[in-house]
């Protein structure tokens, strides 16, 4: 399986022996542990979860500490760790897969799983736009000033008719809040790794805000 959790730090440019310039997205990926291994004969279907990012123990819930084992069922001792492997972790994701393989609970991922050349597809939300209108969400052209009109131009124009059906057809695009939706860029080419500090470099830009949770998975049309 290749996937792991990771935050976006930003973006930046390298340069290879041509001198051609390719701007990257720089991501914090893991280092991931493993905190359930589902099977087919447990959970009818096959799937690993990944927590991420370390954190205070005491900022998790009781059943997310339960879960991770970091809870003890001594009643004199209910805080001590019980699952030395995995730490406190303030992300959980899951990735369905076709064999679990040799897999185990409080395995680490790395960055090292993935190579300089291989192509990945990378999800997370796109930033938040607010309420917009109908020109910056969907693109609308606006209309002309032809016959004088001074303040309808960023204005959706007519929604619908009276006669006939004589409603507003669902999906129709007016404005309304955009942005803050889950995004996948597929195919993008990894440029950069360091295993030393858990940095993957991918060609171009990345849904999200810096600082913000995203996906990495093998690409699934590459």
């Amino acid at each position: 399986m290749k996937g792991l959790l990771g935050v976006k730090v930003g973006m930046s440019q390298v340069f290879d022996e041509a001198g051609v310039v390719t701007p990257v997205t720089i991501i914090q990926a893991g280092p991931c542990y493993v905190t359930q291994v589902k099977t087919e004969a447990s959970d009818g279907y096959t799937a690993v979860q990944l927590g991420y990012g370390e954190t205070k123990e005491r900022r998790l819930t009781r059943g997310e500490q339960g879960h991770l084992g970091l809870l003890k069922t001594d009643k004199q001792h209910p805080r001590r760790k019980a699952n030395k492997a995995i730490p406190a972790l303030k992300f959980l994701r899951e990735f369905r897969i076709k064999d679990s393989g040799d897999l185990k609970v409080g395995q680490k991922l790395l960055v090292d799983q993935f190579e300089i050349g291989e192509h990945v597809d990378v999800t997370g939300k796109s930033k938040g736009r607010g309420f917009t209108g109908v020109i910056k969400r969907w693109g609308f052209a606006g209309a002309s000033t032809t016959h004088g009109q001074s303040d309808r131009w960023r204005a959706p124009g007519s929604i619908g008719g009276t006669s006939g059906v004589g409603h507003v057809f669902k999906g129709k695009k007016m404005a309304g809040r955009s942005g803050n939706t889950r995004f996948t860029a597929q195919n993008l080419e990894v440029m950069r790794i360091d295993t030393e500090k858990n940095l993957i470099a991918v060609k171009g830009s990345i849904p999200g805000v810096k600082g913000g949770l995203v996906i990495i998975r093998k690409a699934a049309k590459g």
